[in-house]
C-alpha cells in the first residue's frame, strides 16, 4: 500500500531567493532559480555543512564548508559520485506551493530497541569489525 507525500507549505518568498523550512525535525532549504522553487536537504551529505550559505553556480548550489557542488535539478555531486543532496518535488495547490515530503517512518521505542539487540548480535557494534 503506498503513503502519499505529506504537503508542506513552502510560503510566499516575499522576494527572498533562499530560506528554511522546518518539517518533523528535519531543516529543507528552498531556493528560487529561474522563476521556479527548488527544495533539497538543508545539509551537505558530505559532512553536514550549512547548504543555504552556499553560493549557487551554474545549476548547482556549493556547499561552504568544503566544496561540494550539487546540481539542484537532480541532486547529483558534480564534485563526488559517493554523495548525492535529496530533492523534492514542489507542487501548486489553489495557488500556493508546497513541497511533497516523504511520510517518515515511525518506529516504536521497543521496535528500536530489538533492532539495536540484533544489531549487537551479530557483532556489529561499536569497534568491532565489520
Amino acid at each position: 500500500m503506498a503513503v502519499d507525500p505529506v504537503l508542506v507549505p513552502l510560503g510566499a518568498a516575499n522576494g527572498r531567493t533562499r530560506w528554511l523550512i522546518q518539517h518533523g525535525g528535519r531543516s529543507y532549504a528552498v531556493f528560487e532559480r529561474d522563476g521556479s522553487l527548488v527544495v533539497v536537504d538543508a545539509l551537505c551529505p558530505h559532512r553536514r555543512g550549512p547548504l543555504i550559505e552556499g553560493l549557487i553556480r551554474d545549476g548547482a548550489i556549493v556547499c561552504p564548508w568544503h566544496g561540494y557542488a550539487y546540481d539542484l535539478s537532480t541532486g547529483r555531486c558534480r564534485t563526488s559520485r559517493a554523495y548525492r543532496l535529496n530533492t523534492y518535488p514542489v507542487v501548486e495547490r489553489d495557488g500556493a506551493m508546497f513541497v511533497e515530503l516523504p511520510v517518515a517512518k515511525s518506529r516504536s521505542w521497543s521496535s528500536s530497541l530489538r533492532a539495536h539487540a540484533a544489531w549487537r548480535r551479530h557483532g556489529l557494534g561499536p569497534g568491532r569489525p565489520r
